[in-house]
């Protein structure tokens, strides 16, 4: 499947592709993206499988929301950018460039939901199988700043998010654009063990309340292993959606590493 995207600067510059998390679309990139592009580089932005704009169709395993990000480059001509992956993202962009290195000049992973606890798991699938709708916006705004992985999401940013992704039903109700069902799956192959770590420049940018605490240092740790001098460790502020809670600290840090192309 090509996915739908959204860009950010001139063509001609070098590339920086950027996946999201689940219940979410590229579009949480776009102060990433806008500030890129002021630097002369091209930054594009996916919706995955089941997400945004794309098409809904399963399966929506790892293995094809990978095997359609590569559909989508080469739609593109995208050949060898630098990756951004958040979350369930950064799971996806790890083991697309562990499959494709060539394909890949550096990997930034925001807080990547790998081999996460099977009832961490569990507990999310079961939130988010449930037909979530609102009887307006404001509604929906309160349910994700009550969610248990937000720490200090600002209310003007989450509520932006929300008019941009909510649609209305036939019975006239508001709901997130995602399909539950692949957000279950997705929850499930969060839980499949973690792929190689490439051997490309790799950025680990970690909150200090993670996902998963002992499993953001057991990642860390191995990359650090497997990578020496390749490998960057950040911490920022506050909680898992380090784009919306830490965007000035993750921003920088994304910036000062695909800045310097290899």
């Amino acid at each position: 499947m090509v996915l739908a995207s959204r860009s950010w600067g001139s063509a001609g510059g070098e590339c920086v592709v950027c996946v999201h998390g689940i219940a979410q679309h590229g579009g949480i990139f776009a102060e990433l993206g806008e500030r890129l592009a002021r630097r002369g580089q091209h930054v594009v932005a996916l919706d995955i499988r089941g997400h945004g704009d794309s098409g809904r169709e399963p399966p929506w395993d790892v293995d094809t929301h990978v095997a359609d990000i590569f559909e989508t480059l080469d739609s593109l001509g995208i050949e060898r950018p630098a990756w951004v992956g958040h979350s369930f993202g950064g799971h996806l962009a790890a083991t697309a460039v562990a499959a494709r290195p060539e394909r890949a000049r550096r990997l930034a992973l925001l807080d990547p939901a790998v081999e996460v606890p099977g009832e961490v798991a569990l507990q999310s699938a079961e939130i988010e199988r449930l037909d979530w709708s609102f009887a307006t916006p404001e509604g929906a705004v309160n349910a994700l700043l009550s969610s248990g992985r937000m720490v200090a999401a600002p209310h003007g940013v989450v509520a932006a998010f929300a008019r941009e992704d909510l649609r209305k039903g036939p019975d006239g109700r508001l709901r997130f654009s995602f399909s539950p069902a692949a957000v279950v799956v997705a929850w499930s192959e969060m839980t499949r063990p973690a792929p190689p770590a490439a051997q490309v420049p790799t950025l680990v940018i970690l909150p200090e309340a993670p996902l998963s605490p002992a499993v953001a240092q057991a990642q860390a740790r191995r990359y650090r292993e497997s990578l020496g001098t390749l490998f960057t460790e950040v911490t920022v502020p506050n909680g898992h959606n380090v784009l919306w809670e830490a965007p000035a600290e993750t921003i920088s840090a994304i910036e000062d590493f695909v800045g310097d192309a290899a």
